[in-house]
């Protein structure tokens, strides 16, 4: 069975700075996307960044030049690094793999951004 499981998360002050990681057990054939999604209170899940296995990176325009999303194939390991951290950021930021028939989300992980 596979699972991923987040971590990472936590309360940080504005312009601070927190890496999440998202560690997967189980097996998982055919990945060919990982990314980060979110989702703040009354809003919806948005894509934060994503990474595709050929190494083309999409990242949300609100976060750009401030988070960066990095992969470790081997591992099947997907982190987001996240600087200069403002209170929009606050939210639940979820681990997504997509494989050759298969999406499987992690359970998330807790980011508030409050002084």
């Amino acid at each position: 069975q596979v699972r991923l499981v987040e971590s990472g998360g936590g309360l940080v002050q504005p312009g601070g700075s927190l890496r999440l990681s998202c560690a997967t057990s189980g097996s998982i054939f055919s990945i060919y996307v990982m990314g980060w999604y979110r989702q703040a209170p009354g809003k919806q899940r948005e894509l934060v960044a994503s990474s595709t296995t050929g190494g083309n990176t999409n990242v949300a325009d609100s976060v750009k030049g401030r988070f960066t999303i990095s992969t470790d194939i081997a591992k099947n390991t997907v982190y987001l690094q996240m600087n200069s951290l403002k209170p929009e950021d606050t939210a639940v930021y979820y681990c997504n793999i997509k494989a050759f028939g298969a999406n499987y989300w992690g359970q998330g992980t807790q980011v508030t951004v409050s002084s």
